[in-house]
């Protein structure tokens, strides 16, 4: 066998040992939970962690529901995306806005990064939570994002948890509310990395949105990231200007806090081979996350 052959075989491999330790944990949570619920925000991870979900209790849809937190300032396509992916599998999905929120105007360009995700985001998943009583929530982060590695250490430090498989497959923990509190948050892709998730969608064969292949798109650049200016929301400030970039998103949030990569990948293949010559993290697109590790200074009036 050659050196190319090996190692498809031993990609082939982990990609199997990956999707049965998900499965196991999917219906594991499924069994011992009341009612769980999975988050679902369109994403790439959210789009295997469906696939896994619908595989895990195929030919029956999965039995519970799709979470998903509308921040109001989701790209358009994500949403439209969402809706049609739900009613594919069959499965309720509740869509949780936090409408005070909303009403107050709150937003990346009036209250900072840090305020927008807080409100928008981390005090919405509290109001479902409490409207809905979820007990567990079946969360698509992979073991290579803070909150998964947070809630980990939570648990090595002899906080409540949920019973964890022998490769670490869940973890328990309330992203906004303090870790160790709430519903149990079940990691089923805690081993998987974001090569891994490429690797499963092209091996799959997953529809994920068409914002993370490269494209011809209209982008500002702000902050060293590029942004995807969906509406008039954002401000011009002096000397900005749209323009043209060929891009894509490696990972996707809130459209102003999305920055896109230069890029001629058109399939999962092609995003495979970028990634292989990437040096950089997949979240160093996110401004809130470059902000928390230091990597952006704040400027009034955006972050």
């Amino acid at each position: 066998m050659d050196e190319e052959s090996e190692s498809a075989a031993r990609d082939s491999g982990r990609l199997n040992r990956l999707e049965s330790s998900a499965l196991r944990t999917i219906r594991g949570a499924a069994r011992s939970s009341r009612r769980p619920a999975m988050l679902f925000s369109a994403g790439k991870d959210s789009c295997v962690i469906l696939h896994l979900a619908r595989k895990a209790f195929a030919p029956a849809p999965p039995p519970f529901p799709l979470l998903s937190v509308d921040t109001t300032w989701d790209f358009p396509e994500i949403l439209s995306f969402r809706d049609r992916v739900a009613r594919s599998a069959g499965m309720e999905l509740i869509v949780q806005i936090n409408r005070e929120g909303a009403r107050r105007g709150v937003g990346p360009f009036t209250h900072g990064a840090a305020g927008h995700i807080r409100v928008m985001k981390s005090a919405a998943l509290e109001q479902a939570l409490d409207k809905h009583g979820f007990d567990a929530l079946i969360d698509g982060a992979r073991g290579d994002e803070r909150r998964v590695r947070g809630s980990a250490r939570a648990h090595a430090a002899g906080r409540p948890a949920l019973r964890r498989g022998d490769k670490g497959d869940a973890a328990i923990g309330d992203e906004g509310a303090g870790i160790g509190r709430g519903p149990a948050r079940i990691f089923p892709l805690a081993a998987w990395t974001e090569r891994d998730v490429w690797r499963y969608i092209a091996r799959e064969r997953i529809e994920v949105p068409e914002l993370y292949f490269a494209a011809e798109r209209a982008v500002v650049p702000r902050n060293g990231l590029l942004i995807v200016r969906v509406d008039e929301r954002m401000k011009l400030a002096d000397g900005e200007r749209e323009q043209a970039a060929k891009v894509r998103f490696r990972s996707l949030g809130c459209w102003p806090l999305s920055g896109a990569v230069r890029s001629e990948a058109q399939d999962a293949a092609a995003v495979l081979r970028e990634l292989g010559r990437e040096p950089r993290s997949e979240r160093g697109g996110r401004a809130q996350d470059r902000i928390e590790t230091g990597g952006a200074t704040p400027q009034s009036g955006y972050f």
